[in-house]
């Protein structure tokens, strides 16, 4: 999968206003943690998360999304009536039907030309929609469009607070498969991408290479229980142990094609699970951890939205800049593996 004229023009994202701790949740789950003679610091301790971010409530994933489809708008300094593609990415969406691009969509004054649609691949979902969007720029479908994620954790912590504190003949072993869904955080980002033009000073992508490896699609499943409330259950070690090698088949192609090994990119930006998980996955790989770039402390794990709003957030930082190649790292639960080149 090669690219030669598409442009990753303008990154925006918006962070979700209220702030809560991982001693926070420790604190709702202290009988709990009492019963079960748990440590307290264990969630950070495990997750390397400090904190995370959580929407005021009633906010939807159409309008975080649109929130950062907003920015992007606005410092592209483009017509929303231009825009001729949109793509929804999120875990995340409003209903079932229609489809949360539609919200967006009406939310930003976009045209009724334009293409619209939602993508899902759990957290792999934005890196997905950034390929599609590519080919449709690459083939002459379309001049440009935009890529968006809303998500909205706020149930899914909270009902996982619950539960955990309902059941009172939970032993340490049998909450494990919960712990993974109070390492989520909200957050919304928006990319806006174009034909490449002679005159930009802008990243562009350059290629992609992906694998599948759905033998193990049941490690990590959410649905909603009977209570009409989301939970999730993940059986975070081997999650880790075969995302990991399933990144590790990926990268091997990936970093075959000259000018791509280890040694030629300068910065990662990878979807972020935990600390285990990163120095997991840059130990097999073989790369440098300096090279990485985090957010994760202060953002936790947010879904979809997690390797775009780091690559947003090291641009703005000026730790991404021109003259330089990054590679964008993701893996979802299913499990999926996708890892894009970008230079700049």
């Amino acid at each position: 999968m090669n690219y030669s004229r598409v442009c990753l023009h303008t990154f925006g994202y918006e962070l979700p206003p209220q702030v809560l701790s991982s001693a926070a949740i420790e604190e709702r789950l202290a009988p709990l943690y009492e019963r079960l003679k748990l440590p307290a610091g264990r969630l950070e301790l495990m997750s390397g998360i400090s904190e995370r971010r959580f929407w005021n409530p009633g906010t939807r994933p159409s309008q975080g999304a649109a929130l950062a489809g907003q920015v992007v708008i606005d410092k592209a300094e483009i017509d929303p009536r231009s825009v001729e593609c949109l793509i929804f990415t999120s875990v995340s969406r409003d209903m079932m039907e229609p489809a949360t691009a539609s919200f967006v969509h009406h939310q930003l004054g976009l045209s009724e030309d334009c293409f619209l649609f939602d993508l899902s691949n759990a957290c792999l979902g934005f890196l997905d929609g950034m390929v599609m969007l590519a080919n449709m720029i690459e083939l002459g479908q379309v001049r440009n469009g935009l890529v968006v994620a809303g998500e909205t954790a706020e149930e899914l912590v909270e009902s996982t607070i619950q539960s955990l504190l309902a059941d009172t003949s939970l032993s340490r072993k049998q909450i494990k498969p919960a712990f993974a869904s109070l390492t989520i955080g909200s957050g919304s980002v928006a990319l806006y991408m174009c034909g490449i033009q002679p005159t930009m000073d802008k990243p562009r992508l350059i290629r992609g290479e992906w694998k599948a490896n759905t033998t193990h699609s049941d490690l990590c499943q959410g649905a909603q229980s009977s209570g009409n409330t989301t939970l999730m259950n993940t059986n975070s070690e081997e999650l880790l142990v075969q995302g990991v090698k399933t990144a590790h088949r990926t990268w091997q192609e990936f970093a075959s094609v000259p000018g791509w090994s280890a040694d030629d990119i300068d910065r990662f930006f990878c979807h972020q699970v935990g600390s285990a998980h990163a120095r997991l996955l840059f130990d097999t790989l073989g790369l440098d951890a300096e090279k990485n770039f985090e957010t994760l402390a202060k953002l936790g794990n947010v879904g979809s939205v997690s390797a775009p709003i780091t690559m947003a957030m090291a641009i703005e930082q000026g730790k991404y800049s021109h003259g330089e190649k990054a590679a964008l790292l993701g893996i979802g639960s299913g499990i999926n593996c996708l890892m894009l080149g970008v230079e700049w």
